[in-house]
């Protein structure tokens, strides 16, 4: 499935990802890079800018809003995802988990 398309100069940056989790990406229609992962992959290629080799980096992986992507070029960065903490995520799970527990206990006491 097709996930976005990037036009960065004369190039264009395609973005496959599977349910499989198999990352592909195409630059100008050839592939450049394909990594098979759940939680995202660094994934290294060269764009042709004004007659020389760029290199590029474009990371993929999951934040709380789901999908997001970073890319650079020279490393520079072109576009930058908010990030989010799994911790932070995985600390309110946790605390839904007790809420649940409590309230269960709670009422089996009462």
């Amino acid at each position: 499935m097709k996930y976005s398309t990037i036009h960065l100069g004369n190039n264009k940056i395609e973005i496959f990802n599977s349910f499989l989790g198999k990352e592909t990406i195409k630059l100008n229609g050839e592939i450049v890079s394909e990594k098979n992962s759940i939680t995202g992959a660094k994934h290294n290629f060269k764009i042709i800018e004004n007659d020389r080799k760029v290199d590029c980096k474009l990371i993929l992986g999951y934040g709380a809003n789901g999908v997001v992507m970073d890319l650079y070029r020279d490393n520079m960065p072109i576009i930058e995802s908010p990030k989010s903490s799994y911790l932070v995520i995985m600390f309110l799970f946790i605390l839904l988990i007790v809420i649940i527990t409590l309230t269960q206990v709670a009422f089996h006491y009462s």
